[in-house]
C-alpha cells in the first residue's frame, strides 16, 4: 500500500510540472451538512460498515480530450472519492463506480490516475471516511484535455421543479375545462 501511494505521489509531482495551465481544474467545496449516502468501499468491493451516514458532494464533468487524467483531493477531514461514469446515484452507491481511493498520501489527502474517454460523462464524488468527517477540501483534476464541470441539482430543485410542472399542468386543465364550459 505504501509502494502504491508513494508511486502514485511521484506521478502526481511529475505530471504537475509538466501540465500545461489550461488542463488542470481546480474544484473547491464543503460536504458540511451536504446530502448523505453510504459510501463504497474503496476498492469498491461493497458498502462500507463504517461510513453508513457520510456527507458527499458530486461534481458532473467531461472531458475535450482521452487520455490519462489525475485526481487529487485535500481536505480538513478523513476523505475519500470516487468516480463514476455515466452517473451516479447515491441510493446506489456501487452502480457505475470506477475507481476510488483514500488515504492516498496521509488521512486527508485521496486521489488516483485514471484513463477517461472525451465527451463521456462523468461524476466525482468527495466524502468522508465515517460521518463526522467532513468540511472544506479542494480537488484538482489535471489531463490532456480541458475539463468542463456540470452543474447537478440539488434534489430539492427536483421537488420545486416537479411542483412547478403540477402547477402548470392544473393550469392547463383548469383551462381546458373553462373552454369547454
Amino acid at each position: 500500500m505504501f509502494l502504491k501511494s508513494t508511486l502514485l505521489a511521484l506521478a502526481f509531482c511529475a505530471f504537475a510540472s509538466t501540465a500545461q495551465a489550461d488542463s488542470i481544474h481546480t474544484i473547491t467545496g464543503d460536504t458540511t451538512g451536504a446530502a448523505m449516502f453510504n459510501r463504497p468501499i474503496e476498492d469498491l468491493s461493497g458498502l462500507s460498515e463504517i461510513g453508513t451516514d457520510v456527507s458527499f458532494n458530486q461534481f458532473r464533468f467531461t472531458v475535450s480530450a482521452a487520455g490519462a487524467y489525475t485526481f487529487l483531493t485535500t481536505a480538513a477531514f478523513d476523505s475519500l472519492v470516487f468516480l463514476y461514469s455515466p452517473s451516479f446515484d447515491s441510493s446506489s452507491s456501487l452502480t457505475n463506480a470506477l475507481i476510488g481511493n483514500d488515504d492516498l498520501l496521509g488521512t486527508t489527502t485521496s486521489g488516483f490516475m485514471t484513463n477517461l474517454a472525451a465527451d463521456t460523462p462523468y461524476v466525482l464524488v468527495i466524502t468522508g471516511f465515517e460521518g463526522f468527517e467532513y468540511g472544506k477540501y479542494s480537488t484538482t483534476i489535471g489531463g490532456p484535455g480541458t475539463v468542463t464541470i456540470s452543474a447537478v441539482p440539488e434534489p430539492g430543485i427536483y421537488a420545486l421543479m416537479a411542483l412547478g410542472l403540477g402547477v402548470v399542468g392544473l393550469a392547463r386543465r383548469r383551462a381546458t375545462s373553462l373552454k369547454t364550459a
